[in-house]
């Protein structure tokens, strides 16, 4: 299964998306956990293309199997860092959308710089994404949620496809997660950002 959907990222080639999905629309998705609300996304809107990025190996194959099973065309699984696979094996203006649903809160105040939205990674995937893409983040972990709407905001990519500035509606097409799930049996409300690369 890993030659027809898998990636690694090595850093040592720049991919071309048109060719590998064909010419789909592509969305890089940060951090797929187990790759169900993933496959769904992908079942759900066949013409667009998915490139799912995670270091999670049960994850990972995981979503290689729902691939194969549902015979997904429009799913890549990448093994590895998405920082050296934005940095180094996408070109500008590659992507037509960026989802990041869930990813790790690092709660404690000492390890909030290992947080994923932070304005250096921002404008690294500006870089790579149209204008016009739109960056989709969802999290259940209010202080998170709070940080990602400042940065957001701030940041000069990005608007906020909310007409008020503040969190989106959850959109009709984001699956519940598993993460979601076990943050919603908790009492936690989900918070969704939808920003627009300018």
């Amino acid at each position: 299964m890993w030659p027809s959907w898998g990636l690694d990222i090595d850093g040592q080639r720049v991919l071309d998306l048109k060719e590998m999905f064909g010419g789909l629309p592509v969305v890089l998705e940060i951090g797929f956990g187990m790759g169900e609300a993933t496959a769904q996304m992908a079942a759900d809107d066949p013409d667009t293309g998915i490139l799912a990025v995670d270091v999670h190996t049960p994850g990972q194959g995981n979503l290689l199997g729902l691939a194969d099973r549902l015979g997904l065309s429009n799913v890549r699984v990448a093994n590895g860092d998405a920082i050296i696979l934005l940095r180094e094996m996408l070109t500008p203006d590659a992507l037509d959308g960026a989802r990041v649903y869930f990813p790790d809160p690092w709660p404690k105040k000492r390890h909030h710089k290992r947080r994923l939205i932070q304005p250096e990674f921002l404008t690294l995937l500006a870089t790579r994404m149209k204008p016009g893409a739109v960056l989709h983040c969802a999290t259940d972990w209010e202080p998170y949620a709070e940080q990602m709407l400042e940065v957001l905001s701030a940041h000069p990519d990005f608007e906020n496809t909310v007409p008020d500035g503040g969190y989106a509606p959850r959109p009709a097409f984001r699956p519940l997660t598993r993460f979601e799930g076990q943050g919603l049996d908790k009492g936690h409300v989900v918070h969704d950002l939808l920003f627009r690369r300018k």
